[in-house]
């Protein structure tokens, strides 16, 4: 069998288990409401434009003035040439912003959770994971265990009986990591910070958290997880994107203290073997801490933007996982199940997206609804009545 013919038949095969990935095209900037092509306008509930500030002027202009003082590209990686004295301003924010004394920016989130784990530990170390994590610090992992030979640990969710037992069997362990999600992107819940810093106390551990779905959106300045506790400054490592809340374009981040993020320089491969950030991404995402420092305002629009869709969904008759954050997962059950109603709601004009099994448990397909400070209540109540429409039709309510 050639190679296209193989692809051919397994495409076809995802298409007909309902998890084929039909991509949808936009033609305007993201936004509460977007163009999309051969669709219109329609009201977006799929985006991690979380405060909105995608399309907001200071932040557009402060990426056309990088690009105009620094160039389209770096042309190189950082220890060669790559590093511009935007690098400095941005990382110099991004630590003040998450409560650590410095951090380093990769291209991508995934890139620096990629290089924490090989970067870091070795055959005597242990790192110890939570069973939701996403699949950049499993990745993360396996490539740790490839290529290093540490020892891993999976725990049951947000368990602390069972990071407790783990932790145990590790006391032999030179370095033990606790990695975990701040926010958990698919169920939208909070990582029970305050229990796993003091197990990790107990347990002379080290925490790792990947803030994304927080940076921006938990606490009362947007500064994540940490502050949404008041435990600003007490995790060991925070890793984190540009690509959601902070401007949404590009870039990820790994944050703590000096001496890590210039050991990591020196030695984390995605970071020494790749070219910098883009100069005009770095203006942007720096623009958009700025903006949001100056704005705090947004966190709390945000916060009761999730707050009323949520309760207007089960008011309706749906049952939306509890939850403080704006990821709002409706359970649906089978895969086929939550794809036919994302289809249904675009055709509505609500941009939702579905979500089956391998991306979340056997079933517990679901539609996950992500909202932004920058909806209107009118865009929320024109979802909630699509939302009604389509519930109806499906006697889902």
């Amino acid at each position: 069998m050639s190679l296209r013919t193989r692809l051919e038949a397994e495409l076809d095969q995802f298409k007909r288990d309902g998890v084929y990935k039909r991509l949808n095209y936009l033609a305007s900037p993201q936004d509460s409401r977007v163009q999309m092509e051969g669709r219109g306008e329609v009201v977006i509930l799929s985006s991690n434009n979380y405060l909105g500030l995608c399309n907001v002027p200071e932040v557009i202009a402060a990426g056309k003035r990088a690009l105009d003082r620094f160039g389209a590209g770096t042309g190189s990686v950082r220890f060669i040439c790559g590093t511009f004295t935007i690098h400095r301003e941005l990382e110099q924010a991004l630590a003040h912003l998450v409560g650590c004394e410095s951090s380093l920016t990769y291209a991508s989130c995934w890139n620096a959770n990629e290089g924490l784990c090989p970067t870091l530990l070795g055959e005597q170390d242990i790192v110890i994971s939570d069973q939701l994590n996403h699949a950049s610090i499993i990745d993360s992992i396996r490539l740790a265990k490839t290529i290093t030979r540490c020892q891993t640990a999976v725990y049951k969710h947000a368990d602390m009986a069972d990071l407790d037992d783990r932790l145990k069997a590790a006391r032999d362990a030179r370095l033990r990591l606790i990695f975990t999600d701040g926010v958990f992107s698919m169920e939208g819940d909070i990582a029970k910070l305050p229990d796993i810093v003091a197990l990790a106390q107990r347990y002379d551990a080290v925490v790792a958290v990947d803030d994304s779905h927080a940076t921006g959106v938990l606490g009362q300045t947007g500064r994540g997880t940490a502050e949404h506790y008041g435990m600003l400054g007490q995790v060991d490592i925070i890793t984190s994107t540009l690509g959601k809340a902070l401007g949404g374009a590009a870039g990820g981040f790994t944050a703590g203290p000096a001496a890590l993020t210039d050991y990591l320089t020196q030695r984390s491969r995605p970071q020494l073997f790749s070219n910098a950030l883009p100069p005009t991404v770095a203006g942007s995402a720096l623009a958009a801490i700025r903006h949001l420092e100056a704005h705090p305002q947004l966190v709390e629009r945000l916060r009761q933007n999730a707050g009323y869709f949520r309760e207007q969904l089960a008011a309706l008759g749906f049952r939306p996982l509890l939850g403080e954050t704006p990821i709002v997962p409706v359970i649906l059950g089978e895969t086929a199940a939550a794809m036919q109603m994302s289809d249904m709601l675009l055709r509505e004009g609500v941009f939702v997206t579905g979500f089956g099994y391998p991306v979340v448990p056997q079933g517990q397909a679901r539609v996950r609804c992500q909202l932004s400070a920058a909806h209107t209540r009118d865009d929320l109540d024109f979802a909630l009545q699509a939302f009604k429409r389509v519930g109806t039709k499906l006697g889902l309510i």
